[in-house]
C-alpha cells in the first residue's frame, strides 16, 4: 500500500487490518508528498497522485480507499468487518455513501480563504453532519455503533472524525445539541 501515514484515507486501511488481525497482510510504503511523485508509481496509477494505492504482488493496482477497504475486507481470511446479513450490509453501504459529502464539506470549509463564503460553507458542513445524524437516528436510534459492534462504516468514518479536529480548532465548529446521535457515534468511533 503506497500511502501517507497521516492521511485518514490511508488510516482506514490500517484500522481494517488491525481489526482483522492482519496488519502484516499488507506492506505499507510511505510516499513523500513533499517531492514529485516517483515516475514508476505514476505509471502504475496512470498519472493519478491520489493515495492510498494498493499494488498487488502481480502488479495489478487498485485506487480509492473505499474500494481498497472493501477489497481487503472481502479477501482477507477470517470474519469480515462488513455485515454478513445482506440487508444490514446494504444499510451499512448507505451510511458509507454519506462519507464523501461530509469529507468534502469539511475540507472545503477549512481550505477556503474567502470570508464571504464562510457562512455558506459552514451551512454545508452542518447539512452533511445533519444527514449522518438523521441516518443514525433512523437506522440505529438507541445504538452506540451503527449495529452491535465497530464495523466497516465505523472504520470509514473514524479517521475522518479524528482529522476533523481542525474544524473546531480553525473554524470554531461544534456539533449542535440536536445532533446527539451523531455525537455519540463519533465519540464511540474515536474511543474505539
Amino acid at each position: 500500500v503506497h500511502h501517507i501515514p497521516a492521511c485518514p484515507f490511508s488510516q482506514r486501511l490500517a484500522i481494517l487490518l488491525d481489526m482483522r488481525g492482519a496488519r502484516d497482510a499488507a506492506e505499507f510504503r510511505v510516499v513523500d508528498i513533499t517531492r514529485p511523485r516517483d515516475p514508476g508509481l505514476l505509471r502504475k496509477t496512470r498519472g493519478s497522485t491520489a493515495l492510498p494505492v494498493l499494488e498487488m504482488p502481480d502488479g495489478r493496482v487498485l485506487k480509492e480507499s473505499l474500494v481498497i477497504l472493501q477489497f481487503l475486507d472481502e479477501t482477507l481470511p477470517g470474519p469480515c468487518l462488513r455485515r454478513d446479513d445482506p440487508w444490514e450490509r446494504a444499510v451499512e453501504r448507505m451510511l458509507v455513501a454519506k462519507e464523501g459529502a461530509l469529507v468534502g464539506a469539511g475540507y472545503a470549509l477549512v481550505m477556503s480563504q474567502s470570508r464571504e463564503a464562510r457562512e455558506g460553507l459552514l451551512d454545508r458542513v452542518l447539512r452533511a453532519h445533519g444527514e449522518v445524524d438523521a441516518f443514525l437516528r433512523e437506522w440505529s436510534p438507541e445504538g452506540t455503533f451503527l449495529f452491535d459492534r465497530f464495523g466497516l462504516a465505523e472504520a470509514v468514518f473514524a479517521p475522518i472524525f479524528a482529522r476533523f479536529w481542525f474544524l473546531d480548532y480553525y473554524e470554531g465548529f461544534a456539533l449542535p445539541e440536536g445532533m446527539g446521535r451523531l455525537a455519540r457515534w463519533r465519540e464511540a468511533c474515536l474511543s474505539h
